[in-house]
Protein backbone atom coordinates (compact mmCIF):
# COMPACT_ATOMS: atom_id res chain seq x y z
CA UNK A 1 0.00 0.00 0.00
CA UNK A 2 1.30 3.24 -1.21
CA UNK A 3 1.51 6.41 1.32
CA UNK A 4 -1.22 7.63 -0.54
CA UNK A 5 -3.68 4.85 0.03
CA UNK A 6 -2.64 4.79 3.50
CA UNK A 7 -3.82 8.75 4.23
CA UNK A 8 -7.04 8.40 2.61
CA UNK A 9 -7.61 4.92 4.96
CA UNK A 10 -6.51 6.92 7.68
CA UNK A 11 -8.67 10.31 7.04
CA UNK A 12 -11.84 8.13 6.47
CA UNK A 13 -11.40 6.34 10.34
CA UNK A 14 -10.83 10.10 11.62
CA UNK A 15 -14.52 11.22 9.90
CA UNK A 16 -15.96 7.93 11.10
CA UNK A 17 -14.71 8.26 14.70
CA UNK A 18 -16.01 12.03 14.09
CA UNK A 19 -19.45 11.06 13.47
CA UNK A 20 -19.43 8.49 15.83
CA UNK A 21 -18.66 10.88 18.81
CA UNK A 22 -21.76 13.27 17.28
CA UNK A 23 -24.21 10.69 17.31
CA UNK A 24 -23.74 9.91 20.63
CA UNK A 25 -23.26 12.86 21.97
CA UNK A 26 -26.76 13.60 20.28
CA UNK A 27 -27.89 10.76 21.61
CA UNK A 28 -26.73 11.52 25.35
CA UNK A 29 -28.56 14.96 25.21
CA UNK A 30 -31.94 13.42 23.79
CA UNK A 31 -32.04 11.30 26.60
CA UNK A 32 -30.99 14.28 29.19
CA UNK A 33 -33.66 16.11 28.13
CA UNK A 34 -36.25 12.86 28.30
CA UNK A 35 -35.23 12.68 31.87
CA UNK A 36 -35.34 16.72 32.51
CA UNK A 37 -38.84 16.80 30.55
CA UNK A 38 -40.10 13.77 32.72
CA UNK A 39 -38.83 15.65 36.00
CA UNK A 40 -40.51 18.67 35.10
CA UNK A 41 -43.58 16.56 34.27
CA UNK A 42 -43.66 15.10 37.87
CA UNK A 43 -43.13 18.14 39.75
CA UNK A 44 -45.99 19.81 37.75
CA UNK A 45 -48.59 16.86 38.56
CA UNK A 46 -47.09 17.18 42.25
CA UNK A 47 -47.55 21.27 42.22
CA UNK A 48 -51.12 20.52 41.06
CA UNK A 49 -52.02 18.50 43.38
CA UNK A 50 -50.60 20.53 46.04
CA UNK A 51 -52.84 23.57 44.64
CA UNK A 52 -55.94 21.22 44.53
CA UNK A 53 -55.26 20.09 47.84
CA UNK A 54 -54.91 23.38 49.45
CA UNK A 55 -58.26 24.05 47.30
CA UNK A 56 -59.76 21.97 49.04
CA UNK A 57 -58.34 22.79 52.74
CA UNK A 58 -59.55 26.36 52.05
CA UNK A 59 -62.85 25.79 50.72
CA UNK A 60 -63.36 23.18 54.30
CA UNK A 61 -62.41 25.93 56.77
CA UNK A 62 -63.10 29.21 54.71
CA UNK A 63 -59.54 30.27 54.38
CA UNK A 64 -57.29 31.59 51.41
CA UNK A 65 -54.90 29.00 49.88
CA UNK A 66 -51.90 30.84 51.85
CA UNK A 67 -53.75 30.34 54.90
CA UNK A 68 -54.79 26.88 54.38
CA UNK A 69 -51.22 25.99 54.33
CA UNK A 70 -50.05 27.91 57.43
CA UNK A 71 -49.24 26.12 61.08
CA UNK A 72 -52.55 25.72 63.42
CA UNK A 73 -50.69 27.92 65.89
CA UNK A 74 -48.05 31.23 65.33
CA UNK A 75 -44.65 31.04 66.74
CA UNK A 76 -43.28 32.90 69.61
CA UNK A 77 -39.48 34.12 69.70
CA UNK A 78 -37.70 36.14 71.74
CA UNK A 79 -35.99 39.85 71.06
CA UNK A 80 -33.70 38.31 68.47
CA UNK A 81 -35.82 35.31 66.38
CA UNK A 82 -34.75 32.34 68.51
CA UNK A 83 -37.95 30.24 68.32
CA UNK A 84 -39.19 29.99 72.05
CA UNK A 85 -42.98 28.15 71.19
CA UNK A 86 -43.56 26.48 67.70
CA UNK A 87 -46.51 23.87 66.08
CA UNK A 88 -45.47 21.23 64.53
CA UNK A 89 -46.83 17.51 63.63
CA UNK A 90 -46.67 14.78 66.08
CA UNK A 91 -48.53 11.53 66.88
CA UNK A 92 -50.50 10.95 69.44
CA UNK A 93 -51.65 7.88 71.68
CA UNK A 94 -55.49 6.65 71.54
CA UNK A 95 -57.52 4.41 72.67
CA UNK A 96 -60.73 3.58 70.30
CA UNK A 97 -62.24 0.80 72.05
CA UNK A 98 -64.78 0.81 68.66
CA UNK A 99 -62.29 0.15 66.43
CA UNK A 100 -63.20 -3.86 66.08
CA UNK A 101 -66.72 -2.62 65.67
CA UNK A 102 -69.52 -2.72 68.01
CA UNK A 103 -70.18 -5.36 70.14
CA UNK A 104 -66.27 -6.80 69.81
CA UNK A 105 -63.64 -7.03 71.97
CA UNK A 106 -61.92 -3.63 71.98
CA UNK A 107 -57.87 -5.57 72.02
CA UNK A 108 -56.98 -8.92 70.69
CA UNK A 109 -54.69 -9.59 74.13
CA UNK A 110 -55.79 -9.28 77.93
CA UNK A 111 -55.48 -5.14 79.12
CA UNK A 112 -53.65 -6.31 81.74
CA UNK A 113 -50.68 -7.79 79.12
CA UNK A 114 -51.36 -4.56 76.33
CA UNK A 115 -51.15 -2.00 79.61
CA UNK A 116 -47.81 -4.16 80.17
CA UNK A 117 -46.43 -3.61 76.82
CA UNK A 118 -47.48 -0.12 76.50
CA UNK A 119 -45.57 0.49 80.01
CA UNK A 120 -42.20 -0.97 78.65
CA UNK A 121 -42.57 1.28 75.70
CA UNK A 122 -43.17 4.50 77.96
CA UNK A 123 -42.00 3.78 81.39
CA UNK A 124 -43.62 7.54 82.77
CA UNK A 125 -47.05 6.40 81.70
CA UNK A 126 -48.90 4.73 85.32
CA UNK A 127 -49.25 1.23 84.10
CA UNK A 128 -52.37 0.96 86.70
CA UNK A 129 -54.55 3.68 84.98
CA UNK A 130 -53.61 2.43 81.80
CA UNK A 131 -55.00 -1.20 82.58
CA UNK A 132 -58.23 0.11 84.25
CA UNK A 133 -58.81 2.79 81.10
CA UNK A 134 -58.26 -0.65 79.03
CA UNK A 135 -60.45 -2.22 80.78
CA UNK A 136 -63.00 -0.13 81.42
CA UNK A 137 -62.87 0.42 77.13
CA UNK A 138 -62.99 3.93 77.80
CA UNK A 139 -61.96 6.07 75.30
CA UNK A 140 -59.33 8.59 75.34
CA UNK A 141 -55.74 9.83 75.00
CA UNK A 142 -53.06 7.33 76.76
CA UNK A 143 -50.57 9.69 75.64
CA UNK A 144 -50.01 13.26 73.98
CA UNK A 145 -47.00 13.52 72.41
CA UNK A 146 -44.48 10.34 71.08
CA UNK A 147 -42.18 9.74 68.93
CA UNK A 148 -42.22 8.52 65.33
CA UNK A 149 -40.04 5.33 66.46
CA UNK A 150 -42.67 4.77 69.71
CA UNK A 151 -45.66 4.72 67.21
CA UNK A 152 -43.89 2.20 65.29
CA UNK A 153 -43.71 -0.27 68.17
CA UNK A 154 -47.02 0.52 69.10
CA UNK A 155 -48.16 -0.59 65.88
CA UNK A 156 -46.29 -3.81 66.58
CA UNK A 157 -48.61 -4.58 69.48
CA UNK A 158 -51.37 -5.74 66.82
CA UNK A 159 -53.61 -3.97 68.54
CA UNK A 160 -55.99 -1.97 66.15
CA UNK A 161 -57.84 0.08 69.06
CA UNK A 162 -54.51 1.44 69.48
CA UNK A 163 -54.23 4.31 67.14
CA UNK A 164 -51.65 6.73 66.76
CA UNK A 165 -53.35 9.93 64.38
CA UNK A 166 -51.34 12.51 64.00
CA UNK A 167 -51.96 15.94 65.26
CA UNK A 168 -50.07 19.61 65.25
CA UNK A 169 -48.91 19.84 68.79
CA UNK A 170 -47.11 22.82 70.21
CA UNK A 171 -43.35 22.33 71.45
CA UNK A 172 -41.19 24.33 73.18
CA UNK A 173 -37.67 24.24 71.90
CA UNK A 174 -35.84 25.63 74.73
CA UNK A 175 -37.65 23.02 77.26
CA UNK A 176 -37.81 24.54 80.46
CA UNK A 177 -36.02 27.91 79.70
CA UNK A 178 -39.19 30.76 79.88
CA UNK A 179 -41.82 28.23 81.01
CA UNK A 180 -43.49 31.00 83.55
CA UNK A 181 -43.22 33.20 80.74
CA UNK A 182 -44.55 31.37 77.88
CA UNK A 183 -47.04 29.22 79.61
CA UNK A 184 -48.49 26.04 77.68
CA UNK A 185 -51.27 25.23 75.25
CA UNK A 186 -54.10 22.98 76.43
CA UNK A 187 -56.01 20.36 75.07
CA UNK A 188 -58.34 22.56 73.60
CA UNK A 189 -55.75 24.21 71.57
CA UNK A 190 -56.04 27.35 73.50
CA UNK A 191 -53.08 29.21 75.61
CA UNK A 192 -53.16 29.07 79.30
CA UNK A 193 -50.81 31.15 81.47
CA UNK A 194 -48.06 32.92 80.25
CA UNK A 195 -47.80 34.72 76.66
CA UNK A 196 -49.52 31.87 75.64
CA UNK A 197 -52.64 32.53 77.42
CA UNK A 198 -52.16 36.66 76.27
CA UNK A 199 -51.45 36.23 72.71
CA UNK A 200 -53.96 33.56 72.00
CA UNK A 201 -55.96 35.17 69.44
CA UNK A 202 -53.18 36.71 67.71
CA UNK A 203 -51.26 33.12 67.61
CA UNK A 204 -55.17 31.66 66.30
CA UNK A 205 -55.31 33.92 63.07
CA UNK A 206 -55.02 32.77 60.06
CA UNK A 207 -54.20 36.44 58.93
CA UNK A 208 -51.34 37.03 61.25
CA UNK A 209 -50.00 33.69 62.17
CA UNK A 210 -47.42 33.38 59.73
CA UNK A 211 -45.71 35.96 61.55
CA UNK A 212 -43.56 35.02 64.47
CA UNK A 213 -44.50 37.38 67.66
CA UNK A 214 -41.11 38.38 69.21
CA UNK A 215 -41.41 38.91 73.10
CA UNK A 216 -38.67 41.34 75.15
CA UNK A 217 -36.88 38.41 76.56
CA UNK A 218 -33.18 37.57 75.07
CA UNK A 219 -33.23 33.84 75.76
CA UNK A 220 -29.10 33.95 76.45
CA UNK A 221 -29.90 36.31 79.44
CA UNK A 222 -32.54 34.10 80.70
CA UNK A 223 -30.56 30.59 80.30
CA UNK A 224 -28.38 32.63 82.43
CA UNK A 225 -30.42 34.13 85.16
CA UNK A 226 -31.85 30.49 85.24
CA UNK A 227 -28.65 29.04 85.55
CA UNK A 228 -27.74 31.47 88.48
CA UNK A 229 -31.24 31.33 90.55
CA UNK A 230 -31.40 27.64 90.49
CA UNK A 231 -27.58 27.23 91.83
CA UNK A 232 -28.27 30.12 94.21
CA UNK A 233 -30.96 28.21 95.68
CA UNK A 234 -29.49 24.81 95.86
CA UNK A 235 -26.44 26.31 97.63
CA UNK A 236 -28.19 27.53 100.32
CA UNK A 237 -31.43 24.92 100.34
CA UNK A 238 -33.96 27.60 99.54
CA UNK A 239 -37.58 26.68 98.70
CA UNK A 240 -37.69 28.97 95.46
CA UNK A 241 -35.93 31.83 93.79
CA UNK A 242 -37.17 34.81 91.40
CA UNK A 243 -35.30 37.07 89.62
CA UNK A 244 -35.45 39.77 87.03
CA UNK A 245 -33.57 41.15 84.16
CA UNK A 246 -35.14 44.49 83.06
CA UNK A 247 -34.22 47.69 80.63
CA UNK A 248 -34.52 50.52 82.87
CA UNK A 249 -35.33 53.03 80.10
CA UNK A 250 -38.28 51.19 78.27
CA UNK A 251 -39.76 48.66 80.56
CA UNK A 252 -38.68 45.56 78.22
CA UNK A 253 -38.18 42.44 80.51
CA UNK A 254 -34.89 40.89 79.22
CA UNK A 255 -35.23 37.89 81.42
CA UNK A 256 -37.75 36.75 84.12
CA UNK A 257 -37.30 33.43 86.14
CA UNK A 258 -39.35 31.70 89.00
CA UNK A 259 -37.70 28.53 90.52
CA UNK A 260 -38.37 25.60 90.47
CA UNK A 261 -39.59 25.79 87.05
CA UNK A 262 -42.28 23.21 85.15
CA UNK A 263 -41.66 21.69 81.86
CA UNK A 264 -44.37 23.19 79.33
CA UNK A 265 -43.44 19.80 76.78
CA UNK A 266 -44.52 17.39 79.49
CA UNK A 267 -47.11 18.72 81.88
CA UNK A 268 -47.81 16.36 84.44
CA UNK A 269 -48.70 16.71 88.17
CA UNK A 270 -45.71 17.95 89.50
CA UNK A 271 -45.65 20.47 86.99
CA UNK A 272 -48.76 21.91 87.27
CA UNK A 273 -48.01 22.76 91.37
CA UNK A 274 -45.00 24.50 89.88
CA UNK A 275 -47.02 26.66 87.49
CA UNK A 276 -46.80 29.50 90.44
CA UNK A 277 -45.21 32.54 88.98
CA UNK A 278 -43.13 34.12 91.86
CA UNK A 279 -41.93 37.06 90.18
CA UNK A 280 -45.71 38.47 88.94
CA UNK A 281 -47.73 36.78 91.60
CA UNK A 282 -46.47 36.13 94.86
CA UNK A 283 -46.43 39.21 97.16
CA UNK A 284 -43.74 39.32 100.09
CA UNK A 285 -42.82 41.58 102.42
CA UNK A 286 -39.42 42.64 100.74
CA UNK A 287 -37.68 44.40 103.73
CA UNK A 288 -34.72 46.70 103.38
CA UNK A 289 -34.85 46.76 99.86
CA UNK A 290 -36.93 50.07 100.32
CA UNK A 291 -35.02 51.61 101.70
CA UNK A 292 -33.50 53.11 99.04
CA UNK A 293 -37.14 54.64 97.86
CA UNK A 294 -37.87 56.00 101.27
CA UNK A 295 -34.66 58.20 100.98
CA UNK A 296 -35.29 59.01 97.66
CA UNK A 297 -38.91 60.69 98.51
CA UNK A 298 -37.14 62.04 101.55
CA UNK A 299 -34.31 63.99 99.11
CA UNK A 300 -37.05 64.54 96.84
CA UNK A 301 -39.53 66.35 99.73
CA UNK A 302 -36.36 68.03 100.91
CA UNK A 303 -36.56 66.11 104.59
CA UNK A 304 -33.02 65.22 103.65
CA UNK A 305 -30.40 67.64 102.90
CA UNK A 306 -27.59 67.35 104.03
CA UNK A 307 -25.77 63.76 103.58
CA UNK A 308 -23.39 64.44 106.61
CA UNK A 309 -26.19 65.42 108.70
CA UNK A 310 -26.09 62.82 111.82
CA UNK A 311 -29.64 60.88 112.53
CA UNK A 312 -29.99 59.23 115.92
CA UNK A 313 -29.26 55.84 115.65
CA UNK A 314 -30.73 54.64 118.89
CA UNK A 315 -33.96 52.07 119.14
CA UNK A 316 -37.33 54.17 118.12
CA UNK A 317 -40.13 53.87 120.99
CA UNK A 318 -43.71 54.07 119.61
CA UNK A 319 -46.54 53.66 121.97
CA UNK A 320 -45.84 49.53 123.12
CA UNK A 321 -43.55 48.91 120.62
CA UNK A 322 -39.76 49.52 119.92
CA UNK A 323 -37.73 49.49 116.72
CA UNK A 324 -34.39 48.14 116.51
CA UNK A 325 -31.51 47.42 114.38
CA UNK A 326 -30.49 44.02 114.16
CA UNK A 327 -27.14 44.86 115.51
CA UNK A 328 -25.54 47.86 117.54
CA UNK A 329 -24.43 50.03 114.53
CA UNK A 330 -23.84 53.18 116.76
CA UNK A 331 -25.60 56.33 118.36
CA UNK A 332 -25.65 58.20 115.26
CA UNK A 333 -25.57 57.62 111.64
CA UNK A 334 -25.86 59.86 108.44
CA UNK A 335 -27.42 58.84 105.30
CA UNK A 336 -24.81 57.12 103.46
CA UNK A 337 -23.69 54.93 106.27
CA UNK A 338 -27.18 54.01 107.24
CA UNK A 339 -27.85 52.79 103.78
CA UNK A 340 -24.56 50.62 103.78
CA UNK A 341 -25.36 49.03 106.82
CA UNK A 342 -29.15 48.98 107.05
CA UNK A 343 -30.30 50.78 109.66
CA UNK A 344 -34.07 50.22 110.81
CA UNK A 345 -33.52 52.72 113.46
CA UNK A 346 -32.54 55.75 111.15
CA UNK A 347 -34.78 55.09 107.96
CA UNK A 348 -37.96 54.92 110.24
CA UNK A 349 -37.06 58.30 111.53
CA UNK A 350 -36.50 59.78 108.08
CA UNK A 351 -40.34 58.11 107.14
CA UNK A 352 -41.35 59.76 110.19
CA UNK A 353 -40.12 62.86 108.90
CA UNK A 354 -41.39 62.64 105.81
CA UNK A 355 -44.83 61.82 106.65
CA UNK A 356 -47.52 59.25 105.74
CA UNK A 357 -48.98 61.54 102.98
CA UNK A 358 -45.56 61.69 101.40
CA UNK A 359 -44.07 58.40 101.41
CA UNK A 360 -48.23 56.83 100.44
CA UNK A 361 -47.86 59.03 97.29
CA UNK A 362 -44.49 58.21 96.24
CA UNK A 363 -45.63 54.46 96.98
CA UNK A 364 -48.87 54.73 94.53
CA UNK A 365 -46.97 56.68 92.36
CA UNK A 366 -44.79 53.78 91.51
CA UNK A 367 -47.62 51.60 91.02
CA UNK A 368 -46.73 49.89 94.83
CA UNK A 369 -50.77 49.74 95.75
CA UNK A 370 -52.16 47.99 92.02
CA UNK A 371 -51.47 44.75 90.29
CA UNK A 372 -48.16 44.87 88.78
CA UNK A 373 -48.46 46.50 85.29
CA UNK A 374 -47.00 43.61 82.43
CA UNK A 375 -49.01 42.18 80.35
CA UNK A 376 -49.29 38.79 82.05
CA UNK A 377 -52.42 37.28 83.51
CA UNK A 378 -50.69 35.64 86.48
CA UNK A 379 -50.53 39.13 88.56
CA UNK A 380 -50.31 39.57 92.37
CA UNK A 381 -52.78 41.99 94.29
CA UNK A 382 -50.12 43.97 96.91
CA UNK A 383 -51.24 43.54 100.69
CA UNK A 384 -51.75 47.37 100.97
CA UNK A 385 -52.70 49.26 104.12
CA UNK A 386 -55.38 51.60 102.95
CA UNK A 387 -56.04 55.42 102.98
CA UNK A 388 -54.74 56.30 106.54
CA UNK A 389 -51.41 54.84 107.71
CA UNK A 390 -50.89 55.67 111.25
CA UNK A 391 -47.20 56.85 112.55
CA UNK A 392 -45.93 52.96 113.31
CA UNK A 393 -47.06 51.75 110.34
CA UNK A 394 -45.27 54.10 107.93
CA UNK A 395 -42.14 53.62 110.16
CA UNK A 396 -42.35 50.34 109.15
CA UNK A 397 -43.33 50.35 105.59
CA UNK A 398 -40.30 52.82 105.23
CA UNK A 399 -37.97 49.97 105.73
CA UNK A 400 -40.01 47.22 104.01
CA UNK A 401 -41.92 45.89 106.42
CA UNK A 402 -46.24 46.32 106.10
CA UNK A 403 -46.49 46.36 102.62
CA UNK A 404 -46.67 43.52 100.17
CA UNK A 405 -45.52 43.36 96.44
CA UNK A 406 -44.44 41.41 94.17
CA UNK A 407 -40.35 41.56 93.28
CA UNK A 408 -41.75 42.91 89.49
CA UNK A 409 -43.12 46.00 91.81
CA UNK A 410 -39.79 46.27 93.35
CA UNK A 411 -37.88 45.60 89.47
CA UNK A 412 -40.29 48.88 87.93
CA UNK A 413 -39.94 50.81 91.36
CA UNK A 414 -35.89 50.81 91.60
CA UNK A 415 -35.33 51.43 87.75
CA UNK A 416 -37.37 54.46 88.03
CA UNK A 417 -35.12 55.17 90.91
CA UNK A 418 -32.18 55.07 88.65
CA UNK A 419 -33.21 56.07 84.79
CA UNK A 420 -33.54 59.89 86.26
CA UNK A 421 -36.46 59.39 88.01
CA UNK A 422 -39.70 58.09 85.22
CA UNK A 423 -41.54 55.29 86.05
CA UNK A 424 -42.94 52.93 83.10
CA UNK A 425 -44.45 49.72 83.17
CA UNK A 426 -43.31 46.51 82.29
CA UNK A 427 -43.64 44.93 78.78
CA UNK A 428 -42.90 41.32 77.37
CA UNK A 429 -43.20 42.64 74.08
CA UNK A 430 -40.05 43.84 72.14
CA UNK A 431 -40.60 47.65 71.49
CA UNK A 432 -39.30 49.67 68.60
CA UNK A 433 -37.56 52.89 69.44
CA UNK A 434 -40.95 55.02 69.30
CA UNK A 435 -42.94 52.81 70.70
CA UNK A 436 -41.43 53.38 74.57
CA UNK A 437 -44.31 55.16 76.77
CA UNK A 438 -43.74 58.32 77.93
CA UNK A 439 -44.12 56.92 81.96
CA UNK A 440 -44.47 59.40 84.78
CA UNK A 441 -42.04 61.63 86.79
CA UNK A 442 -42.08 60.14 90.43
CA UNK A 443 -38.38 61.17 91.72
CA UNK A 444 -36.33 64.87 90.55
CA UNK A 445 -33.58 64.21 88.20
CA UNK A 446 -31.23 65.19 90.76
CA UNK A 447 -32.45 62.86 93.16
CA UNK A 448 -32.17 60.05 90.60
CA UNK A 449 -28.17 60.70 90.41
CA UNK A 450 -28.01 60.97 94.02
CA UNK A 451 -29.53 57.58 94.81
CA UNK A 452 -27.08 55.91 91.90
CA UNK A 453 -24.02 57.28 94.21
CA UNK A 454 -25.90 56.02 97.34
CA UNK A 455 -26.17 52.42 95.83
CA UNK A 456 -22.96 52.13 94.49
CA UNK A 457 -21.65 53.37 97.51
CA UNK A 458 -23.56 50.13 99.18
CA UNK A 459 -22.25 47.57 97.06
CA UNK A 460 -18.96 48.54 97.47
CA UNK A 461 -18.78 49.40 101.18
CA UNK A 462 -22.05 47.99 102.68
CA UNK A 463 -23.95 45.20 102.51
CA UNK A 464 -24.00 44.54 98.78
CA UNK A 465 -20.02 43.91 98.50
CA UNK A 466 -20.87 40.20 97.22
CA UNK A 467 -22.91 41.71 94.55
CA UNK A 468 -19.87 43.92 93.24
CA UNK A 469 -19.02 42.55 90.10
CA UNK A 470 -15.30 44.21 88.96
CA UNK A 471 -15.75 46.12 86.06
CA UNK A 472 -19.51 46.68 86.02
CA UNK A 473 -20.32 49.29 88.53
CA UNK A 474 -23.12 47.28 90.30
CA UNK A 475 -25.49 49.43 92.58
CA UNK A 476 -27.88 47.56 95.34
CA UNK A 477 -29.37 47.63 98.39
CA UNK A 478 -29.88 43.83 100.61
CA UNK A 479 -33.40 43.19 102.03
CA UNK A 480 -33.74 40.11 104.44
CA UNK A 481 -37.75 40.04 105.69
CA UNK A 482 -39.18 37.51 107.82
CA UNK A 483 -42.14 36.18 106.79
CA UNK A 484 -44.91 36.07 107.92
CA UNK A 485 -47.48 33.32 109.24
CA UNK A 486 -50.14 32.42 112.43
CA UNK A 487 -49.32 34.21 115.14
CA UNK A 488 -46.92 37.34 113.91
CA UNK A 489 -43.62 36.81 112.18
CA UNK A 490 -41.63 33.61 111.24
CA UNK A 491 -38.15 34.09 112.65
CA UNK A 492 -36.79 30.80 111.00
CA UNK A 493 -38.38 31.69 107.49
CA UNK A 494 -37.00 34.47 105.70
CA UNK A 495 -36.96 35.88 102.13
CA UNK A 496 -33.69 37.75 100.90
CA UNK A 497 -33.56 39.82 97.75
CA UNK A 498 -30.74 42.12 96.16
CA UNK A 499 -32.13 44.73 94.13
CA UNK A 500 -29.26 46.63 91.91
CA UNK A 501 -28.56 48.20 88.55
CA UNK A 502 -25.78 48.60 86.73
CA UNK A 503 -23.99 49.95 85.39
CA UNK A 504 -24.46 52.76 87.68
CA UNK A 505 -21.99 55.34 85.87
CA UNK A 506 -25.16 55.27 83.08
CA UNK A 507 -27.76 52.53 84.40
CA UNK A 508 -29.40 50.52 81.74
CA UNK A 509 -30.67 47.34 83.77
CA UNK A 510 -32.52 46.16 87.13
CA UNK A 511 -31.47 43.01 88.41
CA UNK A 512 -33.77 41.46 91.18
CA UNK A 513 -32.46 37.99 92.65
CA UNK A 514 -34.87 36.38 95.39
CA UNK A 515 -34.62 33.52 97.74
CA UNK A 516 -37.51 31.90 99.48
CA UNK A 517 -36.61 30.75 102.65
CA UNK A 518 -32.37 29.99 102.30
CA UNK A 519 -30.84 28.60 104.94
CA UNK A 520 -27.61 29.34 106.67
CA UNK A 521 -25.07 26.30 104.95
CA UNK A 522 -21.48 26.07 104.11
CA UNK A 523 -21.42 27.97 101.36
CA UNK A 524 -23.19 31.17 102.74
CA UNK A 525 -20.86 31.14 105.86
CA UNK A 526 -23.96 29.61 107.42
CA UNK A 527 -25.74 33.07 107.19
CA UNK A 528 -29.24 33.96 105.95
CA UNK A 529 -29.00 36.94 105.17
CA UNK A 530 -28.89 38.69 101.53
CA UNK A 531 -25.74 39.90 101.77
CA UNK A 532 -24.65 35.78 101.97
CA UNK A 533 -26.88 34.64 99.09
CA UNK A 534 -29.43 36.96 97.30
CA UNK A 535 -26.12 38.93 96.64
CA UNK A 536 -23.79 36.53 95.02
CA UNK A 537 -26.52 35.66 92.94
CA UNK A 538 -25.90 38.91 91.15
CA UNK A 539 -22.71 39.14 91.40
CA UNK A 540 -22.24 36.31 89.51
CA UNK A 541 -24.99 36.91 86.86
CA UNK A 542 -23.96 40.17 85.62
CA UNK A 543 -20.89 39.75 84.35
CA UNK A 544 -22.24 36.97 82.54
CA UNK A 545 -24.96 38.98 80.82
CA UNK A 546 -23.08 42.44 80.76
CA UNK A 547 -21.14 41.50 77.44
CA UNK A 548 -24.21 40.20 76.23
CA UNK A 549 -26.42 43.57 76.26
CA UNK A 550 -23.58 45.51 75.33
CA UNK A 551 -21.90 46.67 78.63
CA UNK A 552 -18.24 45.34 78.95
CA UNK A 553 -16.33 45.36 82.22
CA UNK A 554 -14.28 49.12 82.81
CA UNK A 555 -12.48 49.48 85.74
CA UNK A 556 -10.96 52.84 84.47
CA UNK A 557 -14.89 54.18 85.08
CA UNK A 558 -17.60 54.84 88.03
CA UNK A 559 -20.18 56.72 89.65
CA UNK A 560 -18.08 60.12 90.89
CA UNK A 561 -18.71 58.85 95.08
CA UNK A 562 -15.87 61.64 96.02
CA UNK A 563 -18.38 63.72 97.99
CA UNK A 564 -20.06 61.02 99.99
CA UNK A 565 -16.64 58.97 100.72
CA UNK A 566 -15.38 60.99 103.30
CA UNK A 567 -18.31 60.94 105.51
CA UNK A 568 -17.90 56.92 105.95
CA UNK A 569 -14.93 56.85 108.56
CA UNK A 570 -12.10 54.45 106.61
CA UNK A 571 -12.96 51.99 109.33
CA UNK A 572 -16.20 51.21 108.22
CA UNK A 573 -15.32 50.96 104.08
Amino acid sequence: MNALTLDRALGSGRVQLVNIRRESLARARQRLLLVAAFFMFVAFVALVRLVFVGADAGAATGTPLAQALLPARGEITDRNGVPLARAFPAYSLWFNPDAMGEGQSPLVDTPVRVAARLHAIFPDLDEERLRAQLAAGRAGYLRRRILPEDANRVHDLGEIALETPREMDRHYPQGTLAAHVLGYVGADGHGRLGMEQVLDARLRDPARRATPVPLSIDMRVQGALEDELERGMKLVAAQGAAGIVLDVDTGEVLALASMPEFNPNRLDAVGAQLMFNRVTNQVYELGSTFKPLTIAAAIDAGVVRDFGARWDATPVRVGRFTINDSHPLGSTLNIPQMLMHSSNTVTARVADELGPARLRQTMIDLGMNQRPAIELPARGYPIWPGDNWPRLQNMTIGFGHGVAVTPLHLASAYAAMVNGGIWRPATMHKLAPGEVPQGRRVFKESTSSRMRQLLRMTSRFGTGRNADAPGYRVGGKTGSAEKPGAGGYQRSAIVSTFAAAFPMDRPRYVVIAMLDEPRGTVASSYQRTAAWNAAPIVGRLVPRIGPILGVRPDETRDVDISDLVPLVPEAQR
